[in-house]
């Protein structure tokens, strides 16, 4: 270049890539903004209208809420109480209620308590008489089985005796048999005759070392002297019009008395002041 002549730069032409790449970032951030201004002005109109309802709710629960009180307040003037006493009341009336079901519930628990009590004793009684049952059994066993050890023997009379009970469980068991009527006694020597069924029995004379007695049997409007009669000895005597025949059989001889027992036909007349045994 010739000395004096200024010198003149010529800019290079820009790079194409970089222009599209600046041209993109552009467009990007433009439908980004575009983007959020509609996204935020959506959100905008929801707020604005969940706003609207929630003030419609609020009046219309404010409508309800003077209705209500409106509605007391007539209740009140009606029942001619004041509101507060209005107030007062309903809380009495919700006391009475919570207590009203607390009773109920009370009473059902209790009446479940009852029914399972009744059960058991409805239980109870089921076992009670499977008991009753097998002690029947087991009692009827036993007298069958004393019977069948009881033995027959010949009176005073030389009449063939039947059954005789040595004791009072003998004596127990021949009356279960129901063919003969049985009065028991206890007889106390110089005490007055003792009436029984149809005859009168006075003891005289006792001798324990022996076994031995003596009574007098009044029958008949006579009187029979049974003197020095062994113990378990049947002692017969006839009665009545139809000739019956009664027996009678002491088993215990003490100092001053005896015990034992007076047997009558089934059909022999029982005076209304005689019980059998």
């Amino acid at each position: 270049m010739p000395e004096g002549e200024p010198t003149v730069y010529h800019p290079e032409p820009q790079s194409t890539v970089g222009k599209w790449i600046l041209v993109a970032l552009a467009v990007v951030y433009v439908g980004a903004s575009a983007f959020f201004i509609y996204d935020q002005h959506g959100k905008l109109q929801k707020v604005t209208q969940d706003q609207t309802a929630s003030q419609q709710q609020i009046g219309d629960l404010t409508k309800r809420m003077q209705a209500a009180e409106a509605d007391s307040e007539t209740l009140a003037q009606q029942l001619g109480m004041t509101k507060k006493e209005l107030a007062t009341r309903a809380a009495d009336l919700q006391r009475q209620q919570q207590v009203a079901s607390a009773r109920l519930k009370a009473q059902a628990e209790e009446e479940k308590k009852d029914v399972g009590a009744v059960a058991g004793e409805v239980g109870n009684v089921k076992t009670d008489v499977g008991g009753v049952k097998t002690d029947v059994a087991a009692t009827k066993a036993s007298l069958e089985a004393t019977i069948a050890k009881l033995q027959g023997t010949i009176g005073d009379l030389g009449v063939q005796s039947g059954l005789i009970a040595n004791t009072r469980s003998d004596l127990e068991a021949l009356k279960h048999r129901g063919d003969r009527q049985y009065y028991e006694f206890t007889l106390l020597k110089g005490s007055h005759p003792q009436a029984f069924s149809t005859v009168a029995l006075q003891l005289k004379k006792t001798d324990p070392k022996r076994g031995k007695y003596t009574l007098n049997v009044t029958a008949d409007d006579k009187t029979i002297e049974k003197k020095d009669r062994n113990q378990s000895e049947p002692v017969q005597f006839y009665t009545g019009r139809e000739h019956m025949l009664y027996e009678l059989v002491v088993w215990t001889v003490d100092k001053n008395k005896v015990t034992g027992y007076l047997s009558t036909p089934k059909n022999a007349p029982i005076p209304v002041t005689a019980s059998p045994q």
